[in-house]
Formats: C-alpha cells, structure tokens, sequence
C-alpha cells in the first residue's frame, strides 16, 4: 500500500472493545450483544485474549494512560498513512480516544508491544465462519 501511496484505515482498532477496560468477562455484554456469541469473545479465545489485555494493561499503566490510549498510539505510531476509527457512543470515550494523541511511544516499548501482540496473537477467528468467507473476496 505505502509503494502505491495508499492510505490505510484501521477497523476496530480497541478490538471491538475488548481494549477499553469495560469488558473482564464474557457476562459484561448486554443480553442482546453480537459479542456474546463472537468467537473471540467466548471459551477458551476469551480467557486467552483477555490475558493479552491484562499485559497491554499493564504497559499502559506504566505509561499514564489506558490500554485503549495505548492501543491507538501504537497504531498511530505505524505511520502517518494509518489511520484508525474507534467507534465510540460517548463524548467521554472520545476524548480518552483524542488523548491517545499525546501518548508517546518508544521503539522499545513499540517492540515490547508487538511482542507480546504479534500478527496472528488474537484467539479465534476474526469472524464466524460465514462472515471468513466474505473476507479479501
């Protein structure tokens, strides 16, 4: 994309809430929330990616600043051609999500990131079956 100057926009960057700090068991989602039956956010993938969190929660911690601020940093810090939209219902959620602005990461604690995050680290599919099949089609 970058050869081609093409810009790159991050989905569900706060892994669809999962780095917000709101969520520390599969019973935290509402009654009629997708999440409930993603597969992600259930079983063996739950408990697993939750662990993941706690380690970025604790970085984050160190820093002065939530998981989700730290999520969005480390995002902004691939490039200025990424760009990520975190979804958010509440002004407060947006302007922890603009504060993300003015967390600064090193090269190595952006290391320490990807390490304990590398490509693929996320339990369970990105989506069901069904919604797999729609992906890079």
């Amino acid at each position: 994309m970058r050869e081609l100057g093409i810009g790159f926009v991050a989905y569900s960057p706060l892994g669809r809430g999962f780095l917000t700090g709101q969520i520390r068991r599969p019973e935290d989602f509402p009654e009629d929330d997708f999440r409930r039956f993603h597969p992600r956010f259930t079983g063996e993938n739950f408990e697993k990616n939750i662990a993941l969190v706690g380690e970025l929660e604790a970085i984050a911690k160190e820093k002065g600043c939530t998981a989700a601020q730290l999520a969005l940093a480390w995002v902004l810090a691939q490039g200025d051609d990424i760009v990520p939209i975190p979804g958010t219902k509440r002004r407060k959620w947006l302007d922890q999500n603009i504060a993300a602005l003015d967390v600064t990461l090193s090269p190595e604690e952006l290391e320490r990131i990807d390490s304990i995050l590398p490509a693929g680290a996320a339990a369970g599919p990105r989506y069901h079956e069904r919604g797999m099949q729609t992906i890079n089609r």
